[in-house]
């Protein structure tokens, strides 16, 4: 039995030493301020694949965003029943406690949730065998019908559609968070959907007024 790192692990402490000699020891009046508080501005709430790297996307140092990334992205509606609701106490610590001034829900391109969701591959599978996916996005059942209406099941054309009507379920299921839905009425909070194409690398933002998504100019 050996204590050395695995090929895989290897890399990440190679990635590691280049961060203690680029990343850490320059900044270190910015790591020191950080380990006494964070202040991030800014919610980003993304998907958990490894292509769409939030910090990476929008180039910023660690201290500026409060992130929470899962399947597809998505919001579940609030409710006060028990359980782990852990994406809902991201929430409530980035709005009440962090005080956040903006949430970005940022969907993207070729995900493998919403096009399970589309697809419904996942249906009837039991946890741990996708069961736990399937389960999760059933959050995108009511959106799914309209997109099918339009779009069929099959092709980019349905999956783009599937992916940027997630963002749109869980900027509604945002605003069932009393607190959410206060702050924003009062215009403390503003809630912003995004999408990510990763064929292209272009940033898109939601129009809600039309319903579109805008490429950033």
């Amino acid at each position: 039995m050996t204590n050395a790192p695995s090929i895989e692990l290897a890399g990440l402490i190679e990635g590691y030493r280049r961060f203690r000699e680029t990343g850490w020891t320059q900044r270190r009046e910015r790591w020191a301020a950080l380990s006494e508080a964070q202040e991030p501005r800014v919610m980003v709430i993304a998907c958990s694949d490894s292509r769409v790297d939030p910090a990476q996307i929008f180039d910023i140092t660690p201290g500026e965003i409060f992130v929470v990334r899962n399947v597809a992205a998505m919001v579940p509606p609030f409710e006060t029943t028990p359980g782990h609701h852990g994406v809902s106490a991201a929430l409530e610590f980035a709005v009440q406690f962090l005080k956040v001034r903006e949430i970005v829900v940022m969907g993207h391109g070729m995900c493998g949730g919403c096009k399970a969701a589309l697809t419904q591959s996942m249906h009837g599978t039991e946890p741990g065998q996708g069961g736990f996916i399937a389960d999760w996005i059933d959050l995108l059942d009511d959106a799914r019908e309209e997109v099918v209406a339009q779009h069929g099941t099959e092709g980019r054309e349905a999956e783009r559609a599937m992916e940027q009507a997630g963002v749109k379920v869980s900027l509604a299921n945002l605003r069932t968070f009393p607190c959410v839905a206060e702050l924003e009425k009062q215009g403390r909070l503003r809630l912003r959907g995004a999408f990510f194409a990763i064929s292209d690398g272009l940033l898109h933002l939601l129009d809600e007024d039309s319903g579109e998504f805008e490429p950033v100019a």
